[in-house]
């Protein structure tokens, strides 16, 4: 039975979203900001930590997209709300802690490694990243800005 076919009472549309590939990437990042803080001094190190930012952030706001999506009456309206809305809608829904100021900060930063970056614009983006994880990682407590994609929500983070 294909999804929205004529026999899906709707709940065929209410999959698991997966977010094994978030989690990996979280924990590479976090593994990165450790090598990086022992080896300060080494540039590649750095570099490859701010790669690994940049995708672990395009990743959370995707995810976070396909889930608002699977959840929501016209998944097309989601899919066409611009970041600022689509983490409004998720502050509100209480699904993700961190607010769009913050996430805009992060954007920013986001959008500051996108294009040539120096030192300065590099020593930004790599202070950064501790407060990322934090919102991030569910392991962290919530006045750490966590994200809480809650298991009861379906995507496997622990409440």
């Amino acid at each position: 039975m294909e999804p929205g076919g004529p026999e899906d009472n709707g709940e065929a549309s209410k999959t698991m979203i997966s977010i094994e590939s978030l989690e990996k990437a979280v924990a590479r990042l976090e593994e990165g900001l450790q090598r990086s803080q022992a080896e300060s001094t080494d540039l590649q190190l750095r570099d490859g930590l701010i790669q690994r930012f940049e995708f672990t952030y395009e990743l959370a706001h995707k995810t976070l997209r396909r889930f608002l999506a699977e959840r929501a009456p016209n998944p097309a309206e989601v899919q066409g709300l611009a970041l600022a809305e689509l983490i409004r809608t998720a502050h509100q829904q209480e699904l993700l802690r961190g607010d769009w100021a913050l996430w805009r900060t992060f954007r920013e930063m986001r959008a500051r490694t996108s294009h040539a970056y120096g030192e300065e614009a590099a020593h930004a983006v790599v202070a950064l990243i501790p407060e990322f994880l934090a919102c991030m990682s569910h392991k962290r407590s919530p006045a750490a800005c966590e994200m809480d994609l809650s298991a009861s929500l379906g995507l496997g983070f622990p409440s």
